[in-house]
């Protein structure tokens, strides 16, 4: 028969049970991404009713091995030894204790991206030989600002072009930076309605304000056909207008007269054949265009197109290409300043670069010497240009070709390309030539003349005339040895 507990047995069952039921809680405090150089501090919080084992941090790697990612141990507190290696904090309370471990990594690295684990190991109530382990764990994220933006043209140095528009690209470029920024344009301060392309990724498309996201690029290069520079009836002078009404109103006149007369048709095309078979200079001009200043006319407004790509470099950086793409109208893009601004979290406000488009005017020559003599290298560069109010220097790149007026160069070339034109060892006859210098970018071109002067070189002529002298010494010599010999033939031939 059995007997029923008694109250301190019943007591004494729960006293052991809670003895036996261990308490471990594990966090830690999550943290916002990091920028590279910044000091971070670490907190694992943990509860517990028991004694405390230890802590253990780790920093987990990215490379996978055999056995898994590999765990770096990093800082260890072991309460046997008592050897703490960072902050600890000890709360007491009634129910139980409230600890909190803090690690402080000094000047963040970007290879401190990663996994970081804290184990905490505490001794059960009931027993000091059993440990209960628990653990939690954060993900460190280092962000690294941009280290450079620079805007480059694209296909630089290249030719103008006075009778069509070009297509042109400006390129931004931002290294350095993780993660990828967000690159936008403007032109004057203003940010620039772009048309993204399919290479371009969503986040640089939330910047197309106002434009269509579902655009295909057929779409596109058909808008950009239509802003194409084209030729209008502008061209034309009053004359041209004049004549092309007048024409009209002829034939609109024979045309009717065709109808009231009868059998009046082949009349009329005779008329029309006299008509047109007259030799008169407005229908020679009314059949030539003139497109040797024509005027660029743009559509409403330029289609601006967006292409962004990255490239993941070596040290776990992004590099990111912006390509602004439009076509170009000297006219109206000239002189004016586009910019490339960069957004990125670790940055407190955007990282900018600007480049003023500008066309080159007026090449400032420089010859070297200054006062050539015959036999000497003659150097002709391009030192600068007369640049505009807000224009700091040419761009894009321009492209120099250097010419001879009325003649070739002294190697035998046509033309020379190179920002610096050489002369080797030049003549007297290269005295007074003239040297044209081309300077042109997709804004517009430019020519400038420089005059060579060649002035006699003293050695040279004294060279020369101890050349001559010698000569006239040595046939003296031969003249006085001949007579010799033949005063000597005509005394043997007496005797």
């Amino acid at each position: 028969m059995t007997r029923p507990l008694s109250l301190c047995s019943l007591l004494l069952s729960a006293h052991t049970l809670s003895l036996t039921a261990g308490y471990l809680t594990v966090s830690i405090e999550p943290l916002p991404p990091v920028v590279i150089g910044d000091t971070v501090t670490l907190r694992c919080n943990f509860q517990t009713d028991g004694s405390l084992r230890e802590i253990v941090w780790f920093r987990v790697s990215t490379q996978v091995t055999e056995g898994g990612n590999a765990k770096q141990k990093i800082f260890t507190f072991d309460a046997m030894f008592n050897t703490s290696f960072f902050h600890i904090e000890d709360n007491r309370r009634r129910e139980n204790l409230v600890y909190q471990s803090r690690v402080r990594l000094p000047e963040i690295q970007l290879e401190d991206d990663g996994l970081y684990e804290c184990h905490v190991g505490i001794y059960d109530r009931s027993s000091t030989d059993k440990v209960i382990l628990a653990s939690g764990s954060i993900i460190l994220t280092v962000i690294v600002p941009p280290k450079t933006i620079s805007v480059v043209a694209a296909n630089s140095p290249a030719p103008f072009s006075r009778y069509e528009a070009q297509n042109f690209t400006l390129i931004c470029i931002v290294t350095g930076a993780k993660p990828a920024p967000m690159v936008y344009f403007k032109r004057d301060g203003e940010l620039i309605d772009v048309v993204p392309t399919t290479q371009s990724s969503s986040s640089e498309g939330d910047h197309s304000k106002g434009t269509d996201q579902g655009k295909s690029w057929s779409r596109s290069q058909a808008g950009l056909l239509s802003s194409q520079v084209v030729l209008t009836s502008q061209d034309l002078d009053d004359t041209k207008v004049q004549k092309s009404l007048f024409l009209s109103e002829q034939e609109g006149k024979l045309a009717r007269l065709g109808q009231d007369v009868p059998g009046g048709l082949e009349q009329v095309q005779e008329e029309l054949s006299k008509f047109n078979s007259e030799p008169t200079t407005e229908v020679i001009h009314e059949t030539i265009v003139s497109r040797e200043f024509p005027r660029w006319v743009q559509s409403s407004e330029p289609l601006y197109y967006f292409q962004h790509q990255q490239q993941a470099a070596g040290d776990g950086t992004l590099e990111v290409k912006a390509m602004l793409t439009w076509s170009l109208n000297p006219q109206l893009d000239n002189e004016v300043l586009f910019s490339c601004e960069v957004n990125h979290p670790a940055l407190s406000m955007p990282m900018q670069a600007e480049v003023t488009l500008a066309a080159p005017r007026g090449p400032k020559l420089s010859m070297s010497p200054s006062k050539a003599k015959v036999g000497d290298t003659v150097r002709i560069i391009v030192h600068g240009f007369q640049l505009g109010p807000s224009a700091s220097e040419v761009f894009p790149e321009p492209m120099f070709t250097w010419t001879k007026v009325g003649g070739h160069l002294l190697d035998g070339r046509e033309e020379h390309d190179g920002r610096e034109l050489i002369l080797e060892r030049v003549p007297a006859e290269l005295n007074g030539s003239m040297f044209r210098c081309t300077a042109q970018n997709p804004l517009g071109s430019t020519d400038t003349h420089t005059r060579l002067i060649v002035f006699d070189n003293p050695r040279l002529k004294k060279g020369k005339e101890h050349f001559i002298a010698i000569n006239a010494a040595v046939s003296q010599r031969s003249l006085t040895l001949t007579s010799m010999l033949l005063l000597l033939k005509f005394s043997c031939e007496l005797t």
